[in-house]
Order: C-alpha cells, then structure tokens, then sequence
C-alpha cells in the first residue's frame, strides 16, 4: 500500500481495543466502512488508497522482525498484542514480513483473548492476499477456518467485529465457504451480530459475483426487516434494499407508511435519501413522495427535519412546501445553540430568499428572533436577510423590534454592543430609507447616540440624521432642535464635523439660528484660546512641563531624517498640550469643540468657521436688525481670528495647516465683504450638492435592483407542458400546486441553465502532446472551496498499458484530497479520471505531475510530464460593495500592498477603468457621476470579496500626458499576502495593455509614508 506522513495534532491518541464482550455502539454514518486508530509514536500514516486504518507510527524505533516473532510465539498475552501492534504498523509502512504468517496462524490464531482477535481481524485486513497474477494465495485457506470459528464463536463481540472485517473482505474464494454461518447470524438473538450480519450480506451481495452467491439476498433482507425490532439493524436492512432491490425497499415504505414518525433517525435519513434518488428518476412519483417528508418534517431529530427541509425544497416548488420548509428552518434556528448550526441554517433561509421571496417575506419576524443570539455573525447574517424581506406591510414590526435592539444595546451587559449597535443603526438606516415614513419614529431614539463612544457607531447615526433631515423636510425642525440640545455630547471629531455641516444648512429660521450660533459658542468656551502675553512669562514653565510630560509617557522610537540618518524621537513630543495650560477655567467646563481644537485638529475648526459664516449669512436674511447681525458676525469674526492665532502659536507641537488656514481665511473674507454670488454658493449650491449625491446614490441602488431582478426568459419556440390542462383526479392540493409551479418555471425559462458553452471550453487544458503515447486534458471546475478535475486519458498506441497512474502535486494552499488509483488502458481506448483538491486561500495555486505507466514489453516505468495547470483567482473573488467609511478604514488596516505602475496603449481613461473593472471581476465603488467630465485625470476606488472572507482593495488613478498616452499607479491592498500578490500578478499577466509593471510589497511601517 502506498502511504502518506502527514505531522499530527498533539498529543497523540493511545491505542484502544475492546476486550470486553459488550458490543460496542455503532454510529449512524456509513456503516459500510469503519476506522480504527492507534498510537505508537508521533508521527501518522495516511493511507492515499481506500483503507479503514489510521495509524500512529514513530520510525525512529523500528520494530525487529525476530523480535516480533519471538514475542508472538510466547504464551505472555500482553507481549502478544504489543508484538501484533508492532507488526501491523511495520507492514502498513511498507514493510514485508512474510514469515511472520505461519507464526501467527500458529501461535496467534488459536488465542481466545478478545483484543488479540481483533487485532487478527486488522492484520488479515492489510496482508497481501493474491500474487502476481491476480488470484487468491494458497496459505489464506488457513485463515478461512479462523473466521468460521469467529462467526460461531459465542461471544456476540467476536461475531459481530468478523461480520464488519467481511465487509471490507473483495477475495470471493475466502467468503464463500463463510456465506452459511454468515447466514445463519441475521437471525442470531443479539442486535450487535444482527446489523453486522446484514451489512456482510450487503457487502457480498454487491461483489462482481454476488448475485450468484446469494442469490436470495434480498428476500432474506426483506423477511428480516418485517421482524426486526432492533433501529440499527432495520437501518440496515432498509439500505441493503435501497441499494440492491430499490422496488422492494418502496413498497416497504408505503406498506408502512403510517409508521415512518415511529422509526428511528438512522432509518428516516436512509428513507429521505431513497425518496431523493426516486424523485430524481421519476419526476411523477413526487406528490406522494412529499406527503412523507412532510410528514417527517416534525420528526424529534434535528437532523431529520433539516434534512426533511432540504429534500422538500429540493423536490418541490409549491408554496406549501416551500412555507413548510422555511418555518422548521426557523424552528431550527431558535432551538440549536451551536452557531455553526445556526450559520448553516441561516444560508439556506438566505438561499430560500433568492427563490422564493414572498413566501419567505411571511416568516421575517421569525428570521429576526435569531437576534437573540449573542453571536455577531450570527446577528449581521439575520439582519442582511431581513432587510432584503422588508415590505409596507412589515415595515414597522421590523423596526419596532430593531428599536427595541438598540434600546437593550445601552446595558453593560452584552459584549460587543458597540459594533452591534452599528449594525441596527445601518439596519434602521436602510430601513428609513426605503420607507421614509417610518424615520419619525427612530430618529430621535437614534440621535441620543450621536455622543457614543464608538465613533463608527456615532458616525452612521449622524450621516443617518443628514440624510432623514433631507428626505424628509416635516422632521427638519424637530431634528435640529433635538440635534442642537445634544450637541454638547459628541466627542469624536467627524461626528462634530457632520454635525455641524446639519447645523449650517438647515438651521433656518432666526430661533434656529440664533441657537444654533448660540450652542457652537457655549460649546467653544471663552476667548482667547491662549494669551498671547502668557507666553513669555510660562515659556520655561511649559519646556519643562513638555519634559516632564515626555517623561512620564516615555514611548521613544527611532525616526529617520531627510538625509537617512537616525533620531530618537518621543511620542509625547506628537501630543497636544494638556487642556489646563491653554483652556481658561476647569477641565470640566471645557468645551467638547474647544478640547478638540486645542488638542490640533484644526480641520473642524475651519468646519467650524464655515459653519459660523453660513450661520451669520443666514442671520441676515431673518435678522431685521442689523446691529443683531453685526455683533453676530464681529462674534464669528473673533473666533476666527482666535483659531488662527492658536494654530501659529508656539504653545502646539504641530502649526495649523495650509488648508485648513486658507479655509478660515476664506471665510473671514466673505463675512467682510458679502455679495449675492457668494450668498448663493454658501447657501444654496452646497446643498444642491448633496441633494445631487443622495440622488445618485438611489439611482444606482435602484439600478443594482433591477440587474438582480432580471432571469433568463425561456425561448418562444419551447415546448411547454400543460398538465393542469389534464385530469387532475386523485391529485391532492400539494401534488396540483407543485405541477402548477413547474409550468410556470418552464414558461420563464427558470428550468434553463447557462450554458456559457465558451467559457467551458476555456477550462478545457490540454495536459500532453499530440505526438505522445498517452493524450492526456482536463475540464477544470471550481466550486467555492473546492476544484475538480476532470482528466481524460486516451491511449494512443497498439499496446496495453498496465497500471497508469495519474501523478498530481500541488504548490500554493492547494492539497490532494486523494491519490487516483492505477487503470489499465486497452489500446486505442480512453478513460475518465477524477481529482479532487480542496483550496484554503485566493494565493495563486499550480497543479503540476505527470502520467506514469507499463507495458508488458518494457520493464521500467514510462512517465510523461504534464503542462503545469495554473488555477485561476478571478473563480475565488466576486464584485462587493461597501461603504466609504468602511472602504478607507480597511485601506488605512491593512499592511500588504501592491503598486503596479501602468503605461498601456489605451487612451481613454473611462475606457481603461472599464477594462481593469472587468478582468478584475471587480465592482467600482466611485459613482459615476464624480467620474464625470473631462479632466484629464482619473481616481477610482474598486473592492471585491474572496469566498474566504478576504477583502480586496484596488485604487486606481492615472492621467493623461500630453501626448496623449495614460500613466499612472494601480494600488492593491488586502489583508494577507496571498491576495495581493495573486492579484497584482493577475493585473501583471494582461498584456498587452500592460507594457510595463512594477510590483512592490509595501510593509506595515512604509505604508504610513502614504
């Protein structure tokens, strides 16, 4: 046998047999087929071919053959069973120790010790037992009586491990002359032998010459089952006619099909699997076929009914059924606690949604109790299906539950509340969006959160504030008069920044303006922001308060200068000054915009002036006094002023910057020296601006609606059956609505599959040459986490070749799930061979190997080398969309980068954005009306997901030169290496648009010089 040393988990399991005489459980999987383990040392032995054993074997003690003999000839039993393990494991090495058999018949096979005959069982199993020329060796006659002996041994234990040993027995001479006492043990008292024997009957039966050995298998199995109280061993029985005599095992299920819900699990999964493989063929027998699952579907077993679900949905289109499925998968989803359960079940309501809609819209409250789990998965899976299931009619039980959601979010006591809290704000935001009358209700709940402590949180409630306050001008005053009175509350600058946007433009009449000025100068405190005359007097006093600052938070890291040298610089010296050295008062009557603007960040100031300035332009337009205006515009004026001289202070470590200065500069000019043009832009086309956004944002959502929507129409000319038009006599209201529902999906062609016949035929690669004796290509299919290949082998020569192998290795997070076993090739002739191989990562895998055989004229080996397979990436990455916030936190996260530098023949640069959107399998997440124009420039943003989960990030911006040619840089960012790197090759590889291609992997450290 050919084996495999993989590196085992630690620590290793010790070798267990029982030696009891108490038969031991037997599962409710494959019975056909059984594993055994057992440890000596640490390294495992994994069997490429069928086998049963899974051994533990440590080379660096090897075994000495006379050793084992010695011990096996002696009369210590336990020595006995060491000696056995030993030789077991010598010979599942590779081994051959051909003298030890007549030992063991001998010394061995007399023993009564239930551990020494269960290891004779697993030694019998791996001995060579035909020669060279395919037929039986003549020393297994010895091993015939020993098994005879065994199958009437008086111990139920000893019987019933034989009958299982029989099953992986394929020597027809060896079982023949066991078939009576084979027999004779499906009517013996114990229900261990009883379920052995029948699957040693199964397993004889299904030999090349097993009808001819029994012949009268089945009508055994069928008289056995009629009397058989035991589940397993009806189990059993049931698949033995499910297999052999298909009929029989139907009519055995209709003669008792008032008892199926009083079966036990094992045979009701074996009865669904035979309902699956009858409706396959005979698409008539299904109505009678679903009234049993059905009626299984309250079945006590969790799997029964999961997979009662599944079978119905599978079989059946009519609403019935389908609603019938949809609520036990609901049940299912409240009443197992494992998350992997409730994930699975979750896909398959998500993948109910896609087809079935309206009925699964019924069971949308049902889907959201899955809430209750404390799981995020679980909980953004519940909510992504539930939004997607949103109607008028729902509408506001959906929302009154995600209100009471965010509600339970204040309390300490769940973990993670704040991402949670973010996914029902992004919930309810969707929510209002859809159905704008239901955002009076949330609104106000969701504004006392505009001061959390999560920022990601705060943020979507804010940008939900702005857009519920444009789309919906009834809530406008009550908004801002809610959002002016919580002001004081937010803490994280954007979500000031935001806010303060809401303020400047919809603040408008002169109590919201007056107000909205008032709460923005509580909120800054007193002026100045610093004395300038303190300055000189407390330079020492702050250097050596900077000092000790600096030593105190002491977190020194090397910096490198500009002319590559090395400086030791301290992260106390990049913080602001300490609010008490430049705030008047006590750190409690500090302001939440004055800390923010003291601690540096100037850029909310300058949202602040402009804020200040629209808010005073206004006041003129309300105002009918004008020394009212004018103080109001002198109070703006000297906060201006004021942030201006606190950013070129010496007191801050970094100055304020160019943008920011010109910003607010800008602004005190206009509110010097005001004109109608520049009223209008202030107050008016900002606005525009982002009612244009919103538009755009919606057009596309609608656009991205009806893409989903369209299906494939079936042709005119197809032919239609119309069985409603028949007799419906005899059918129930199941069976009439799940005809009904098949006529409709073949008149809108949802019965049609694809057939991308060209992309078919790019899977198709050619492995070998034409001059080559052996003509080798393959159909390679991908399918999510795994890849198949298809591979047809033709001989090409006049002679037989024996034993041909197909050689596969593997590079990248690819592995062999199996080694294909040898053929034989008459000449001329062809064979199909199948590899499967699991995939772990997007990183770029290659399959390589070769073609190995003989022929009866040429001792050695013949090995033809194989064209290597490159697995393409675009078949793991689909097009995803997110969220722009969302998008710059990732590129801001992750560390791999990828920087080709593009010089293509293309010049058009929508063109050239269109083409990578294309073979990047990508989606643009840059709206197209910012793509607008002609500017000779282009920026765009492209993201994508793996089926892993892997995030991927791609920026592209390039210009036109004056010569009319397109440069520029094309950024990939993800999570691991592997992705980058497989896509930038991706990107590298479509030439000839690439004339060139330069590929740099960024670290973690130099990508902060982005």
């Amino acid at each position: 046998m050919v084996m495999k040393k993989i590196k085992p988990e630690p620590p290793p399991p010790k070798f267990t047999i029982d030696s009891g005489a108490a038969p031991s459980p037997i599962t409710s999987g494959n019975q056909g087929q059984s594993c055994f383990s057992f440890t000596s040392g640490s390294k495992v032995l994994k069997m490429e071919k069928s086998c049963t054993l899974l051994v533990y074997f440590d080379k660096g003690t090897p075994a000495i053959a006379n050793e084992i003999k010695e011990a096996l000839e002696g009369n210590d039993v336990p020595l006995k069973i060491d000696a056995l393990k030993k030789a077991i494991m010598l010979l599942l090495n590779g081994e051959t120790i051909p003298q030890l058999f007549i030992t063991i018949v001998r010394y061995v096979v007399p023993s009564e010790d239930h551990t020494i005959q269960r290891l004779l069982l697993l030694y019998f199993e791996i001995i060579e037992k035909i020669d060279s020329k395919g037929k039986v060796l003549q020393e297994m006659i010895l091993i015939c009586q020993n098994l005879l002996n065994n199958l009437n041994h008086p111990n139920e234990y000893i019987r019933g491990v034989t009958l299982r040993f029989l099953c992986r027995l394929k020597e027809t001479e060896v079982i023949e002359p066991l078939i009576p006492a084979v027999l004779l043990n499906l009517e013996h008292r114990h229900p261990f032998v009883r379920r052995n024997a029948v699957l040693a009957v199964m397993s004889i039966y299904k030999l090349p010459q097993g009808e001819q050995l029994l012949d009268n298998a089945p009508d055994l199995i069928e008289k056995l089952i009629s009397t058989e109280q035991d589940p397993s061993a009806k189990r059993n029985a049931f698949l033995m006619l499910f297999t052999s005599a298909q009929e029989r095992a139907v009519n055995y299920l209709f003669t008792h099909i008032d008892r199926i819900n009083d079966w036990g699990e094992q045979l009701q999964m074996v009865v669904l699997e035979l309902i699956r493989k009858v409706c396959r063929v005979n698409k008539g027998e299904k109505g009678k076929h679903i009234k049993i699952i059905i009626s299984l579907l309250s079945a006590p077993s969790a799997a029964v009914a999961y997979e009662c679900a599944g079978t119905l949905v599978s079989l059946s289109s009519a609403p019935t059924a389908i609603r019938a499925a949809a609520n036990t998968y609901c049940q299912l989803l409240l009443s197992q606690s494992d998350n992997n359960v409730k994930l699975i079940v979750l896909d398959r309501l998500n993948e109910l949604k896609s087809s079935h809609r309206e009925i699964m819209v019924e069971m949308i409250m049902d889907v959201l109790r899955a809430l209750s789990s404390p799981n995020l998965d679980i909980r953004r899976k519940t909510i992504d299906i539930a939004l997607e299931l949103i109607t008028p009619r729902n509408i506001d039980e959906v929302v009154l539950l995600l209100k009471k959601e965010v509600m339970k979010t204040q309390g300490g006591e769940l973990e993670k509340n704040g991402e949670y809290r973010q996914m029902l704000v992004q919930a309810i935001h969707s929510c209002a969006i859809k159905f704008p009358d239901v955002a009076s209700t949330v609104v106000h709940l969701l504004m006392d959160f505009l001061g959390d402590s999560n920022v990601a949180s705060a943020i979507d409630v804010v940008v939900f504030v702005r857009e519920i306050i444009e789309t919906n001008p009834k809530l406008r005053i009550s908004v801002v008069t809610r959002l002016l009175d919580t002001f004081y509350q937010i803490r994280a600058a954007r979500v000031c920044s935001c806010a303060l946007w809401i303020i400047g433009e919809y603040c408008l009449s002169l109590a919201e303006v007056e107000s909205g000025i008032a709460t923005i100068k509580q909120c800054l405190g007193e002026l100045p922001f610093y004395t300038p005359a303190e300055e000189g007097d407390s330079q020492d006093t702050s250097k050596n308060s900077q000092q000790a600052n600096s030593m105190t938070v002491s977190s020194r890291r090397p910096a490198i200068l500009a002319d590559g040298t090395y400086a030791t610089q301290s992260a106390a010296s990049e913080t602001a000054m300490s609010p008490p050295m430049l705030a008047q008062g006590s750190l409690a009557s500090v302001g939440n915009l004055r800390s923010l603007i003291v601690a540096g960040d100037f850029f909310l100031g300058a949202v602040v002036a402009c804020t200040l300035s629209k808010l005073v332009l206004r006041l003129e337009e309300v105002q009918p006094s004008k020394v009212e205006v004018n103080k109001a515009s002198t109070q703006a004026l000297l906060i201006m002023a004021s942030m201006l001289q606190l950013g070129q202070s010496s007191f801050l470590p970094h100055p304020i910057d160019n943008d920011s200065y010109d910003r607010i500069v800008l602004c005190i000019r206009l509110l010097c020296n005001t004109g109608d043009e520049v009223r209008k832009i202030w107050l008016q086309s900002c606005r525009q601006s982002f009612v244009k956004m919103l538009a755009d944002k919606q057009f596309r959502e609608a656009e991205e609606i009806k893409a989903k929507a369209q299906i494939t129409h079936a042709q005119p000319d197809d032919l239609i059956d119309f069985y409603h038009l028949k007799s419906r006599k005899g059918m129930s209201q199941l069976e009439l609505e799940d005809e009904v529902h098949d006529d409709l999906k073949r008149a809108t062609g949802e019965f049609m599959k694809d057939g991308h016949d060209a992309n078919k035929l790019n899977r198709i690669l050619q492995l070998t040459g034409f001059s080559d004796p052996v003509y080798a290509e393959a159909y390679v299919t991908v399918h999510h986490y795994d890849i198949i290949l298809d591979v047809t082998v033709i001989n090409r020569t006049k002679e037989t070749l024996q034993n041909l192998c197909l050689e596969l290795a593997t590079m990248g997070d690819l592995k062999l799930v199996e080694r294909p076993q040898n053929y034989t090739l008459a000449p001329e002739s062809s064979k199909q061979i199948r590899a499967n191989i699991k995939v772990s990562s997007t990183e770029t895998g290659v399959i390589f190997g070769n073609i190995v055989y003989e022929t009866s004229n040429v001792l050695e080996r013949n090995v033809i080398v194989l064209n290597d397979i490159h697995i393409d990436i675009m078949d793991y990455i689909a097009p995803a969309t997110c969220a722009d916030v969302a998008f710059r936190t990732m590129w801001a996260e992750f560390e791999w980068e990828n920087k080709v530098a593009v010089n293509t023949v293309i010049q058009d640069e929508k063109g050239f954005l269109s083409h990578i959107v294309k073979s990047t399998n990508m989606k643009c997440l840059t709206p197209p009306s910012a793509l607008e124009g002609e500017c000779g420039f282009l920026a765009a943003n492209l993201y994508a997901k793996s089926i892993f989960g892997e995030d991927a990030l791609v920026n592209l911006s390039i210009e036109k030169q004056p010569d009319g040619k397109l440069s520029g840089y094309i950024r990939i960012r993800s999570k691991t290496q592997a992705l980058s790197l497989s896509l930038s090759g991706f990107i590298y590889n479509s030439r000839p648009l690439y004339l060139h291609a330069l590929l740099s992997i960024v670290s973690e450290s130099e990508l902060k010089v982005f």
